[in-house]
């Protein structure tokens, strides 16, 4: 894999303020990663649950990366443009990029008919979710197949097989898989992968509180499955130092059967359980011939 001029990878990390993508962003930089790690929140939390792109940064420099704090509104494609623009110019390559930005409003969580919710889901889900995981992968794949390496990571979630939450956190998330797999096939010439991930219940302050009020049932399951928001960022630097890369292109997998497959434990030292038991196999296998990746994923 390409490396930036001092010997550290690059990565994108996209809605890095707080929650999953914070924990990628600092996972990644105790990996040794430069970070870039893109968000709206400059100098003030957008969300009540707080969190700044700068915050952020400044905890992938303690954990031992180099973080670039990169203000950016996935809404808008120029600002994304932009912001590819600049990691090529700084760092002259991009070896990860995780699509991560997405909006889940408390609106969105309970089960309920969709013509009783807000229009605002679809644009949180679709237009913040699904269509920037495509704009920054369209900025982001010319760097990578003209180096001829690369990983794209898409963070999705079991909504896109089974019903869960809204119909547009289903289409997004179902969106997502197939995102990976049908651009894992237009990548794979050049050397360049795709994956979707399927995380656990993952520890943010959302997740936990709703755990301790009993509104994440066990149809969405239990404390074993719970992952720190760490857990992924660890499993991505393992799988882009790993000379199998290719052979998880165009797959969806569970975060914790990567792990296994990988030997990557959580930051608390301990691998969560794979919710397969409740929701069953991914729909996307990786692609024909790669078929080393962990059972069903």
């Amino acid at each position: 894999m390409a490396r930036s001029e001092d010997g550290r990878p690059v990565a994108v990390v996209t809605g890095a303020s707080r929650g999953l993508g914070r924990g990628i962003a600092i996972a990644l930089g105790e990996a040794g990663f430069v970070v870039y790690c893109t968000g709206r929140s400059d100098k003030a939390a957008t969300s009540p649950w707080g969190g700044t792109v700068r915050q952020t940064a400044a905890a992938i420099d303690a954990a031992g990366g180099k973080g670039i704090p990169a203000i950016c509104d996935h809404l808008d494609d120029s600002q994304t443009e932009a912001l590819f623009r600049r990691v090529e110019t700084e760092q002259g390559r991009l070896d990860l990029l995780v699509n991560n930005a997405f909006a889940m409003p408390d609106s969105a969580v309970p089960d309920g008919l969709f013509w009783e919710r807000p229009l605002s889901l679809w644009r949180d889900m679709i237009d913040v979710g699904l269509r920037s995981s495509y704009v920054a992968s369209y900025f982001a794949a010319p760097i990578m197949t003209r180096r001829r390496s690369g990983l794209i990571a898409n963070t999705s979630g079991p909504g896109g097989k089974i019903y869960r939450h809204s119909l547009p956190y289903g289409i997004g998330k179902a969106g997502q898989d197939k995102f990976a797999h049908d651009m894992a096939h237009e990548m794979r010439p050049f050397g360049v992968a795709a994956i979707s991930i399927w995380p656990g219940l993952v520890g943010t302050e959302r997740t936990l509180s709703k755990l301790q009020d009993g509104t994440v049932g066990q149809s969405g399951g239990s404390r074993d499955h719970v992952e720190t928001p760490y857990f992924i960022g660890r499993i991505l630097a393992a799988i882009y130092r790993s000379p199998d890369l290719m052979t998880l292109s165009g797959g969806t997998f569970y975060s914790a059967e990567l792990a296994e497959r990988y030997d990557v434990l959580d930051v608390d030292g301990h691998r969560p359980l794979s919710r397969r038991a409740l929701f069953g196999a991914p729909v996307y296998q990786a692609l024909a011939g790669d078929s080393r990746g962990p059972p069903g994923g």
